[in-house]
């Protein structure tokens, strides 16, 4: 960004709140960029005895991870991860129970993670190509990477027998 979203003016840098943010130059425009992180859900769904990873459309064939997207405005996490259960993978979403929360530095996202209980046939939307089915055996030893925040996410939900 380098133009004010406001008043069109230059921007700049600045030292704001113990962090460098990018302000408006011109007198008497009051803009910050604040940078907050964007909150998106993530959810193990839990299909039967088994958990569903996907691969998304973009991803090499060998990476498969976790459900997730972007709340709606005015939306409850749990109900966006269920939404989002019903919207890429088909199936409806019975319960979603709280797994924790984690930081994607990377996207500067904040990652609302659930475990979710689902129920119907899969039926991949055009954003998902393909899908595993894994015993939870399977899931504890899944080689993640390059996806090291999936790893972590898993490895939480392991610990609190979440899953």
């Amino acid at each position: 960004m380098h133009f004010c979203p406001e008043c069109t003016s230059s921007l700049t840098q600045r030292m704001i709140g113990g962090a460098e943010r990018t302000v408006c130059t011109a007198k008497g425009c009051r803009f910050i960029h604040w940078n907050n992180p964007t909150p998106v859900v993530a959810g193990i769904v839990k299909l039967g005895d088994e958990y569903i990873l996907a691969r998304n459309a973009a991803w090499p064939e060998y990476i498969y991870s976790m459900i997730t997207g972007f709340l709606e405005a005015g939306e409850e996490p749990d109900i966006a991860i269920m939404r989002e259960t019903q919207e890429e993978l088909g199936l409806i979403a019975e319960e979603a129970k709280f797994i924790g929360h984690f930081i994607h530095a990377k996207r500067n996202q904040l990652l609302i993670a659930y475990l979710v209980k689902a129920h119907g046939t899969i039926t991949l939307n055009e954003e998902l190509t393909d899908y595993k089915l894994l015993t939870r055996d399977e899931l504890e030893i899944y080689n993640f990477e390059p996806l090291k925040l999936t790893a972590t996410i898993v490895k939480q939900a392991l610990l609190q027998d979440v899953i």
